[in-house]
């Protein structure tokens, strides 16, 4: 990291080091077309073509490093900002849509405790001290057991295994799937918070333009893997019908066709994004409707 008091002018992109969010994050990188090589050793990385240095941090420092250090940029995920309380100092620019999973309190499957204002003045152990705090604090404050307080104790890694360890009456972790949480023999009863992976900014970035470049990029990625272009051919009397059908991202783009004779019906060509998931039920309804010529194109990048 010595490296970082010598790069030349560029703009600081701190990304996760590991973890579930960095596979993700490369690809992400790729898509945007931030050119990089990484070495092994170190956890700094120059992009071949562009002013961007990527900085490999775990994520849970990423937020500090953007909101109050020099980094421009960064990507990390919605419960490591809030836990670090720098959603007032950094700008949140845009939710990336992968790594979701859910902060959630978890407690023996064989106990007796259903509810999370059950556990208030017991033992709860988790990585996310704050955020833990904050929710059983606000649970406190409505209790009728107001000289209660709730213990919460910070454990590192392993969090599922306090309970059975005699550590905790509950835990507060991060649940993908939820099977390392059942393999545990424990049960959800109350989600603290939905999260997922952000690409957040400076207040201040040093290098504002190349900020909204990158952003843009993010957003045209996002773009490309959530929608397809629909283009077809339809007369003109049934536009208003087929326009309910594909209304596009923000609007169709409509173009005359010219007609072959002066007894042919008005036609118009039509191009749109259409959600990729409803793709053939789209070209099914534009079918019935009476459109024709109805191609579906992926789209490997844009911007929106």
């Amino acid at each position: 990291m010595d490296l970082v008091n010598h790069l030349p002018d560029r703009l600081l992109f701190a990304v996760p080091k590991k973890g579930r969010l960095y596979e993700k994050c490369c690809e992400l990188l790729s898509g945007a077309d931030i050119q990089f090589r990484r070495s092994n050793r170190l956890d700094i990385a120059l992009s071949t073509n562009l002013p961007v240095a990527l900085i490999f941090l775990p994520a849970a420092d990423i937020p500090i490093f953007v909101g109050e250090g020099n980094c421009d940029l960064g990507i990390t995920g919605l419960d490591q900002i809030k836990e670090a309380d720098m959603l007032k100092d950094i700008e949140d620019l845009l939710d990336l849509q992968f790594g979701s999973c859910k902060l959630q309190i978890q407690v023996p499957a064989e106990g007796d405790i259903t509810t999370p204002d059950q556990l208030i003045g017991k033992k709860i152990v988790s990585s996310f001290t704050k955020l833990s705090s904050d929710y059983f604090q606000s649970l406190e404050n409505v209790s009728t057991a107001s000289e209660l307080k709730t213990n919460i104790r910070y454990v590192g890694g392993s969090v599922e295994a306090s309970c059975a360890l005699g550590v905790a009456d509950a835990i507060v972790d991060l649940v993908e799937s939820g099977e390392t949480m059942k393999a545990a023999g424990l049960k959800p009863i109350e989600t603290v918070l939905t999260t997922s992976a952000h690409l957040i900014s400076s207040k201040n970035p040093k290098f504002p333009e190349l900020v909204q470049i990158i952003h843009q990029r993010f957003e045209g990625i996002m773009a490309a893997q959530r929608y397809t272009l629909c283009e077809y051919n339809a007369p003109r009397s049934i536009l208003p019908t087929v326009l309910k059908i594909t209304p596009g991202r923000r609007a169709a783009t409509i173009s005359a066709l010219e007609k072959r004779s002066e007894e042919e019906e008005d036609w118009v060509a039509v191009s749109t994004m259409v959600e990729k998931k409803r793709t053939s039920d789209i070209m099914d309804q534009l079918k019935k409707a009476g459109a024709t010529d109805i191609l579906c194109f992926e789209i490997k990048n844009c911007r929106v």
